[in-house]
């Protein structure tokens, strides 16, 4: 069967969507690497680090996160059974407890933020910061479109 045909931009679209599937596998897989020595994945390490930007039912983590709120509650039962984090009534919403970080859990997440410093500093002075910025840039733009048409 022959493949559809494409415009130039399609096939350009397609294989940066390929590049930024084969990146993200990389990008968890060092996450993964550098939140283990805390005892800890990317996925936690994720759920952490949203919990510390500000107090947060469950299901408003996994929209920032792009996740899905059976799979964060998971990943915050796991937590809270470590002593990381802890669940807080919620002034805006009787059920929907808010995500709280723990000294622990705060201490853990300082730990995996040390080690990703180091990492992002070597990795972003080798790539250079104009072309960070400017992938950022049109990344954003991606983001907003993909965005705009799942509605």
């Amino acid at each position: 069967m022959k493949k559809p045909d494409r415009t130039a931009a399609g096939d350009a679209f397609a294989l940066f969507s390929i590049s930024v599937i084969r990146l993200a596998s990389h990008l968890t897989a060092a996450g993964d690497a550098l939140a283990k020595p805390a005892g800890q994945t990317s996925a936690r390490w994720q759920v952490l680090a949203a919990a510390s930007h500000a107090s947060m039912p469950v299901a408003e983590i996994g929209r920032v996160l792009g996740l899905a709120r059976q799979g964060v509650q998971r990943i915050a039962d796991v937590l809270e059974t470590e002593g990381l984090v802890r669940y807080e009534d919620n002034p805006a919403h009787q059920r929907a407890k808010l995500l709280v970080l723990t000294e622990a859990g705060q201490a853990v997440l300082h730990d995996i933020q040390t080690r990703q410093a180091a990492w992002a500093d070597a990795l972003g002075a080798e790539i250079g910061p104009d072309d960070l910025e400017a992938t950022t840039a049109v990344l954003t733009r991606i983001l907003d479109g993909l965005v705009k048409t799942k509605r």
